[in-house]
């Protein structure tokens, strides 16, 4: 019986959970119109946002945080911003040899427009960058095999 709730349990969580995950997230106004956004990732390789708004041109800070618990190289999780028209699937098999860079190949350094250092649980890491213009791009995991489920839209406006 104990089993059964806990399975019940769990799938309710998890619903929730693509439904909340599932809802744009619009950025909060921070000093002088910075755009201030925090995406956290989790040991079940996901974001907790899929899409991601912002302003052209506007300042955005940007914190990713690890909630899971596993070191960084059994489940490590970054944020990258891919410029658009960059094949996600090839990148992301360009990052699988990157280990020593921590997964960002210096070969694609020009298809990205910002990223994260690579975290281990309960770890974070906020960068700052200017957002491109109006668009929609993409954003990554390039954890090895993190990209197919660990990624989102960063919707510029």
């Amino acid at each position: 019986m104990k089993n059964v709730q806990f399975c019940v349990l769990l799938v309710a969580v998890l619903l929730g959970v693509s439904f909340i995950s599932s809802m744009p997230t619009f950025a909060q106004s921070g000093a002088k119109g910075t755009a201030v956004l925090t995406l956290t990732g989790n040991d079940a390789m996901q974001f907790d946002k899929k899409e991601l708004k912002v302003k052209a041109g506007q300042k955005v800070k940007l914190t990713l945080k690890h909630v899971g618990k596993f070191a960084k190289m059994a489940m490590g999780h970054n944020f990258v911003l891919l410029k658009p028209g960059v094949d996600i699937a090839e990148f992301a098999s360009k990052a699988n040899s990157a280990k020593d860079n921590e997964y960002i190949p210096k070969s694609e350094a020009a298809k990205i427009i910002a990223h994260t250092k690579l975290l281990g649980g309960g770890e974070s890491d906020t960068i700052e960058f200017t957002a491109p213009k109006k668009g929609t791009y993409r954003y990554i995991c390039s954890f090895p095999g993190h990209y197919g489920l660990m990624q989102g839209k960063f919707v510029v406006e």
